[in-house]
């Protein structure tokens, strides 16, 4: 260790690297189970779990697949969302490699341009001297370039390790590279060869490209719209765009799009999900946090959500912070010039109404629509909206890591990777000054 002192102070959950990420699932777990008291068991939810499938099912599922012809696999839409976010990564790859490609060939044939031209103003006098100066300049290939990977400057993170691996094997200072982590990776059995495996850097961030598509659409065009997400939508214009992204086609939503189709959209990958946002793990600790006080229910809401995988936490703080911005263009304000701009009307309780049993529940109803208007339901849809109402009102607050959690994490780390420790804090000094 260098013996130089670090203040931490508070920073975006986002920003911790993935290997600190994994350790803070396991102090929020700890902390959860000796300082809170929410009167059930508290598991850490898996990324991208399978639920189990009886045999007769998945005879019945193969069946159907065999009896329908199957243009395509769905890409978005009822599948679990760490498979969203590796097949919007893997698409985004296979579009930068096509866009590589093609400026491989322009640049191939700028570069044979001018030789075309000398030969046709020689007049095909001879066909060996004619490209005679391609060969006086040996440095030069008239083949396409293959692609080289990208410099170091253009690289998220750019003077960063990978993984521990990096630092046991090669004792110099830090390698700079960079790997962005995808959520398929880190699901090794034994925890150490897992944390060996970690990044060092900041986690990509795993947000759904629909949703943060849905979300971008709806902060420009639909922030003023009376009723956004309760009037009615176009049901051939939302299956039209559900299939689009279900193909994985580049979709571009612009003001050409209904407000109420992008909404209902929305609502309706966050309902087609096979484990809820919020996971079905924890939702009787989500719950359970209302019979805490008042100023212990904020700080158990931010460790629960610590426990969430990094997709889960990634995507529900991009969707809370679009809520919120929705919720605060609720009431009516007026402009400069003292023209009356209409709010729209959805407050952080009536959007906790609408979105709340698609994000927390523990199963879904028979209907298509889950159901919260049955009798049996009733108090626990309640709760639902309250806890959902709590997050969208505070959500700033619950995806900061305090500087005590983030201690915790570090003497974690210091027992089994002090390196890694020393590593952590220089960079961390570094941010701050």
């Amino acid at each position: 260790m260098s013996g130089r002192s670090v203040r931490l102070k508070s920073v975006p959950v986002q920003s911790l690297s993935e290997l600190e990420r994994a350790r803070l699932q396991e102090v929020a777990f700890y902390q959860l189970q000796q300082d809170c008291d929410l009167g059930c068991q508290i598991t850490i939810p898996k990324d991208g779990q399978k639920r189990k499938k009886s045999l007769r099912k998945k005879l019945d599922s193969l069946g159907k697949e065999k009896n329908r012809d199957k243009e395509f696999i769905p890409q978005a839409f009822g599948m679990p969302l760490s498979q969203v976010i590796a097949n919007d990564r893997a698409y985004k790859l296979k579009q930068d490699s096509q866009r590589e490609e093609q400026k491989d060939v322009s640049d191939f044939v700028a570069f044979l341009l001018p030789f075309g031209t000398k030969r046709q103003n020689k007049e095909l006098s001879s066909s060996n001297s004619s490209l005679s100066s391609t060969s006086e300049t040996p440095n030069e290939s008239t083949s396409p370039n293959t692609p080289e990977p990208a410099p170091r400057a253009r690289r998220r993170g750019a003077m960063s390790v990978d993984s521990i691996t990096d630092l046991d094997d090669n004792q110099s200072r830090l390698l700079e590279a960079l790997q962005l982590s995808l959520p398929a990776e880190a699901q090794s059995k034994k925890e150490k060869a897992r944390d060996k495996k970690l990044s060092l850097n900041p986690i990509y961030r795993q947000v759904p490209r629909l949703v943060d598509s849905c979300c971008q659409h709806l902060e420009k065009h639909g922030l003023q719209t009376v009723g956004i997400f309760r009037v009615g939508s176009s049901k051939k214009r939302v299956r039209q765009l559900r299939e689009e992204f279900d193909r994985g086609i580049d979709v571009v939503l612009d003001e050409e799009h209904s407000i109420h189709d992008v909404a209902a959209l929305l609502k309706e990958f966050l309902r087609d999900m096979p484990d809820p946002l919020l996971t079905r793990e924890l939702y009787t600790p989500f719950i359970n946090t209302l019979l805490l006080e008042p100023d212990e229910q904020l700080s158990t809401l931010q460790l629960l959500i610590y426990l969430l995988p990094p997709c889960n936490c990634d995507t529900l703080h991009r969707l809370l912070q679009f809520l919120s911005t929705v919720a605060g263009h609720a009431e009516d304000t007026t402009d400069k010039d003292g023209q009356e701009i209409t709010g729209n009307k959805m407050t952080s309780l009536n959007l906790a109404t609408i979105f709340g049993p698609n994000l927390l529940h523990k199963q879904k109803s028979t209907d298509k629509e889950f159901s919260v208007q049955s009798s049996a339901r009733a108090e626990e849809s309640t709760a639902i909206i309250a806890v959902v109402q709590k997050m969208i009102e505070n959500y700033e607050a619950l995806f900061m890591v305090p500087p005590d959690l983030q201690n915790e994490v570090l003497i974690s780390l210091l027992e089994t990777d002090p390196d890694v420790v020393d590593y952590l804090l220089r960079r961390k000094a570094s941010q701050s000054s």
